[in-house]
């Protein structure tokens, strides 16, 4: 079974997939292989200097992301732009590394798609994960962890659906709002049951 997983920005996603790591489960992650095929000298690469310009570059030729997010993060058709430059790129990509981990034996395998929604993959996978946290805490982890202004962590928040309306699409809920042990039960009794839909 082809699992995604998704929430939204610091609802604690990398927290899962560690867990799910630690449990021997494949987990492809598609913010990973979205920064691999941007590397220079990959057609995604080539595509987003023709577009964006040299500006967008540091010194070394990589791609200076926090410049690209500025420019993506305020202008929509930018943001749709980039999106369709390195997402089929991405879907690729995953899908082969899928096809991979099957072949090695996997019988479940998880594609960690931040913006599963966003970009209307839900047909890449079989059931939906989202792990949860309020909103008000995905603000104040952003601005932390990140250690953004209110009003930029506000905006990369609103660039994704609102997490309430992910909650309503998931087939399983992972609520990340309390501590790591309650987080820990809760990926145990999703993978128990989806198992047990398996038979294995």
């Amino acid at each position: 079974m082809i699992l995604g997983l998704t929430g939204g920005i610091a609802t604690g996603k990398s927290t899962v997939t560690g867990m799910l790591r630690e449990r021997g489960i494949p987990v492809i992650d598609a913010d990973q292989i979205a920064r691999e095929v941007v590397e220079p000298g990959k057609p995604a690469y080539d595509a987003i200097v023709g577009h964006f310009g040299r500006d967008i570059l540091l010194e070394d030729g990589q791609i200076d992301r926090k410049k690209l997010g500025e420019i993506v993060f305020s202008d929509e058709s930018e943001r749709q732009k980039l999106n369709a430059i390195v997402h089929p790129e991405v879907r690729r990509v995953m899908r082969e590394e899928a096809e991979t981990a099957e072949k090695n034996g996997a019988s479940i395998v998880f594609m960690d798609i931040p913006l599963l929604f966003e970009s209307k993959l839900q047909y890449m996978v079989e059931k939906i994960v989202v792990v949860y946290a309020p909103a008000a805490m995905q603000l104040a982890r952003m601005m932390e962890r990140d250690e953004l202004e209110e009003e930029q962590a506000q905006k990369r928040l609103r660039a994704q659906f609102p997490i309430d309306q992910k909650r309503e699409e998931a087939d399983f809920l992972i609520d990340n709002s309390r501590t790591r042990e309650e987080t820990e039960r809760q990926v145990e009794n999703m993978l128990a049951e989806i198992r047990g839909e398996l038979g294995s």
